[in-house]
């Protein structure tokens, strides 16, 4: 718990030690008027009870537990049929990039979420009108225990006032009879002592010790308006009024408090607007507080080392106001969610809110360093970010087409106007590639991108195409562009297969290469490499399928081909794709050359191996 954020972090106690529970139950979102979600969730299922080719979903994990044995693990809402068990966990979204890295899920798992504490403004309600904080579970909210032993309100301010406190009798010099307005207007500031007590003893050695009142007093009624003095049994000295100076001593008192009450309020409340101001419209920029972490001094290192080339910081509050309260969702990403926005000069954006995971948040830095280097028409721009505790956002010009998998699989390749011409299919395609050339040649730092895919291709109005999602990018100055990674990067289906097996060859700019064919492979089909789904077995994995229809001389069986140079545009895109999916890195060409291509002849490509195998090299 984090009392000064007032955050509390949730996490199943039974999955602390492994992903095998003993425990079937179901986690569930709060619903709560005391705790709040700060984290998007996300349902990760365990299924239990069924076999691997019953599975209805594609991406699963496989694991075993001894209790229970085989079981799978699927980013699912409910159970699946047939499977007979199932048990659902709360994760933060998109904290899990591949169900298939185990021991990611066990420490995302370990690590919980985090809710906040919203009653904090009751409880000092409650605590200042002489109360006890409490949670009610009936009205599932806070509630205010008071000392009258009553709750179930917000405060005490009901409750009788505490007994008054007792002054000490006054000395010998005030023991003068008290007329009997006198002692009603005692009643309410002084306490008498009690008939039949012992009187206090006088501080002066022979002085005659005060009497008590006498026993017999008339009543309350008769006292209000009475002005007869009573004498006390000894004897009648002079008058003396004796309420006076504890009047004004307790008027004096009452005075001193009302003043110290009040400048304490002041103070309160100006501690608290000044906190309030730097949280809200200063805290992304020079004002911090407590000791920094290693990411924030990374950012704080990024703007210092950029100057006035980084680009602008934006506090929290900006972000919120510029996506009236993240109200327009338009997409989600592997590291967040993209919500539409409007900065106040008019122009609309792309605002992408990472998940608050617990990452060490190496793709928020990776993204904002490798992006901010770049300048190109098929690159998109940064605009802007916030870096605000966990709160981290990035502020991109806004693209009104969308990501390019909506264009391939929602669609089916086509556009309000009709099917997409292969024309255009072939502009984009070029587009991505001189972007990804700029990426690996015309920066002074080459950026290996590691996750090409359609989702992370935006199209603007005029469907250019725009490289986007630097999470995983990594900077290289090394001239052959060879990084070392310990942990795998990309998307299932567009990963090299030389960062899972580096025997194959290095990881470099070439992987890069890799995911870019097959995405224009996708591109050709209108679907998915790998579809299970379709009429016959052999379509499957769309690369053996189209390489053996090239190689043949086959019917290539594409949608939308209606003319002679559309066929050609076609096999030109299939053959370029085939080169950049060889299993080989250094069979595959570079972007350079990549580019090279699409804008040369078909006649001058030759045919390449079958994409599986390393065979020579074969001409058309």
């Amino acid at each position: 718990m984090n009392t000064r954020s007032k955050t509390l972090t949730i996490a199943r106690e039974d999955y602390l030690n492994g992903i095998c529970s003993p425990n079937f139950v179901n986690s569930s979102i709060l619903e709560s008027k005391v705790l709040d979600n700060t984290t998007l969730l996300q349902n990760l299922t365990f299924v239990y009870g069924c076999q691997e080719d019953e599975l209805p979903v594609k991406d699963y994990q496989r694991f075993t537990c001894p209790k229970y044995g085989l079981g799978y693990l699927v980013f699912a809402d409910e159970g699946l049929n047939p499977c007979t068990d199932s048990v659902r966990l709360l994760i933060p979204s998109d904290s899990i990039t591949d169900v298939n890295n185990l021991s990611q899920v066990e420490q995302t798992i370990k690590a919980g979420y985090d809710v906040k504490w919203n009653d904090s403004e009751a409880c000092s309600a409650c605590t200042r009108s002489n109360g006890v904080c409490g949670f009610d579970r009936t009205s599932n909210g806070p509630t205010c225990y008071c000392p009258n032993q009553s709750y179930g309100s917000k405060t005490c301010r009901s409750s009788p006032p505490p007994p008054p406190r007792v002054l000490p009798m006054p000395s010998l010099a005030a023991q003068a009879p008290l007329t009997q307005s006198q002692n009603a207007s005692m009643n309410a500031s002084s306490t008498v002592p009690a008939l039949g007590a012992q009187p206090p003893r006088s501080p002066l050695k022979n002085a005659p010790t005060p009497v008590p009142l006498p026993a017999t007093q008339p009543p309350r009624s008769q006292l209000k308006n009475a002005s007869t003095p009573v004498p006390s049994p000894a004897a009648q000295p002079s008058q003396s009024n004796v309420s006076t100076p504890g009047s004004k001593r307790n008027l004096t008192v009452k005075v001193a408090i009302g003043i110290s009450a009040v400048v304490a309020g002041i103070i309160i409340i100006s501690i608290v607007a000044v906190y309030n101001f730097k949280r809200e419209y200063l805290s992304c920029g020079q004002w911090s507080y407590g000791r920094k972490t290693s990411n924030e001094q990374k950012v704080e290192a990024f703007i210092r080392n950029y100057g006035s080339l980084a680009p602008k910081r934006y506090s929290y509050s900006f972000v919120k106001k510029v996506t009236k309260t993240f109200k327009n969702k338009i997409g989600q990403g592997g590291y967040g969610v993209v919500y539409k926005g409007m900065l106040p000069d008019g122009p609309p954006v792309a605002v992408k809110v990472l998940s608050e995971s617990k990452g060490n948040g190496e793709e928020f830095i990776n993204e904002i360093a490798s992006i901010s280097r770049t300048s190109h028409v098929n690159v998109v721009t940064l605009l802007g970010f916030c870096y605000e505790n966990k709160k981290r956002a990035l502020i991109y010009e806004y693209m009104s087409n969308g990501s390019l998998d909506k264009l391939i699989y929602t669609r089916g390749l086509s556009s309000e106007n009709g099917p997409l011409k292969w024309k255009t299919r072939n502009e984009i395609v070029i587009g991505i590639a001189r972007g990804l050339e700029y990426l690996h040649c015309g920066c002074n730092t080459k950026i290996l991108h590691f996750d090409i895919k359609p989702h992370n291709i935006l199209l603007d109005d005029n469907l250019c195409p725009k490289i986007s999602d630097f999470g995983l990018a990594k900077l290289c100055e090394r001239k052959d562009s060879v990084v070392s990674t310990i942990n795998p990067r990309g998307t299932t289906g567009y990963v090299a297969p030389e960062v899972h097996h580096r025997n194959i060859g290095r990881v470099s700019h070439k992987s890069d290469v890799y995911s870019y064919g097959m995405m224009v492979l996708e591109i050709i089909a209108g679907r998915k490499n790998i579809d299970a789904e379709v009429s016959h077995t052999s379509e499957i994995y769309f690369p053996h399928y189209i390489y053996e229809h090239l190689e043949g001389g086959k019917d290539l069986r594409l949608d939308g081909i209606t003319n002679e140079e559309e066929e050609e545009i076609a096999r030109k895109m299939i053959l370029i794709s085939l080169w950049c999916i060889q299993t080989i890195p250094s069979n595959r060409p570079s972007m350079t050359k990549v580019v090279e291509m699409l804008e040369g002849s078909l006649q001058s490509l030759p045919m390449p191996p079958h994409p599986s195998s390393s065979s020579p090299t074969r001409s058309t």
